[in-house]
């Protein structure tokens, strides 16, 4: 018995560590000193790639466990941003963005990505528990590549939240908080492995499917109004491939 409380505390104390690193992604921001219209441009636009190569990673890891659940999991994915949209204050169309202040389109946009990125955590989360039940050594290998794959993450996060007028420490607050489901979820994907690994790929794809919707939908069409398409695709596609890149190395 106390090996497995210990072993618990181990759990618990990983995936904690990797909820503690999202808040990382605030620190090329402490260099930036303002903040204008065509930087918010750059950062959706930036943000989308990041979001984006991080869903393709997702959806690859996920289909590996299982086809049927992960083509589930983005389904539901796309529909948590249509009924989170919902849900939400109306943008006004009319008015322009507002950078040193919170507006309605805002204060949307930052809510839509934090629900987004809190429930990929859920799966991440599971994942980091799943992967304490199989071999050892593995459960540290997936929990130190999380950790370092939520830094970018953090980042994403920054990116739609410092422009919009959010301090540079409320935004790893809310960088952290939106990980914190990887310690609430590790433990119990730990305890009941088995009952867990079936849901891991529609979590995944749950998550990949948000992201992917909140590019297209939300991310790109909004950095299109404050830069060229030229330049958006530019920084996009580059961010993506950086995604990607680090993914793979991890």
């Amino acid at each position: 018995m106390p090996e497995t409380i210990i072993s618990v505390w181990y759990v618990l104390i990983a995936a904690t560590l990797t909820a503690v690193c999202t808040g990382l992604g605030v620190v090329p921001f402490l260099l930036v000193r303002t903040v204008s219209s065509r930087f918010l441009g750059f950062g959706n636009a930036m943000a989308a790639g990041l979001m984006l190569g991080a869903s393709i990673g997702l959806t690859w890891e996920a289909w590996m466990l299982n086809v049927p659940r992960t083509v589930i999991g983005l389904l539901l994915g796309a529909l948590l941003v249509v009924v989170t949209g919902w849900m939400l204050p109306e943008e006004d169309d009319d008015a322009e963005p507002k950078i040193a202040t919170l507006s309605n389109a805002g204060l949307r946009k930052i809510i839509m990505v934090m629900a987004i990125m809190t429930a990929h955590s859920f799966a991440e989360g599971i994942g980091v528990g799943v992967s304490f039940g199989g071999r050892e050594g593995f459960g540290n290998f997936i929990s130190a590549a999380i950790a370092i794959h939520n830094i970018p993450e953090g980042i994403a996060i920054a990116l739609v939240m410092i422009p919009r007028g959010v301090s540079r420490l409320k935004a790893a607050v809310w960088s952290i908080f939106s990980s914190l489901p990887q310690p609430l979820m590790a433990v119990p994907a730990y305890l009941f492995v088995l009952s867990f690994a079936p849901i891991l790929p529609v979590g995944l794809g749950l998550a990949a499917g948000a992201m992917f919707y909140m590019v297209f939908a939300e991310l790109l069409p909004e950095a299109k109004e404050n830069a060229s398409l030229v330049e958006v695709s530019a920084v996009c596609g580059v961010s993506t491939a950086a995604m990607l890149a680090y993914q793979w190395l991890m």
